[in-house]
């Protein structure tokens, strides 16, 4: 009687020690899991900061160039108005001049 409780005890202590065995193996690899997934989470967090930085940074970049732009465009206008008036003003004074010169040729006639 002894023996055979012996041995079923030894049996039963000998398959915990087989799913004690086998639940620290699988919880090591879940913790290698774990800190694989923390570590890549960090570098993810690390990298959108530096993105969020560099669009920070472009986002300064194109508003300086669209300032520029800007007042590009506006010494354009204004150029392009100057340049209409003195276009106008040329056309006037030929008209004038030929207007001049058709009633001098009329007139010694």
């Amino acid at each position: 009687g002894d023996g055979a409780a012996a041995g079923s005890y030894g049996y039963t202590n000998s398959g915990y020690s087989v799913y004690e065995e086998e639940n620290d193996r699988l919880t090591e690899s879940l913790r290698t899991k774990v800190s694989a997934i923390k570590s890549l989470s960090i570098e993810i967090g690390t990298e959108v900061k530096n993105q969020n930085k560099m669009l920070s940074e472009m986002e300064n970049d194109f508003d300086s160039a669209g300032g520029l732009l800007g007042a590009t465009m506006g010494r354009l206008r204004t150029l392009s108005r100057g340049s209409q008036t003195k276009l106008l003003c040329y056309m006037m004074l030929f008209s004038l001049f030929v207007f001049f010169v058709i009633y001098w040729i009329i007139k010694l006639r």
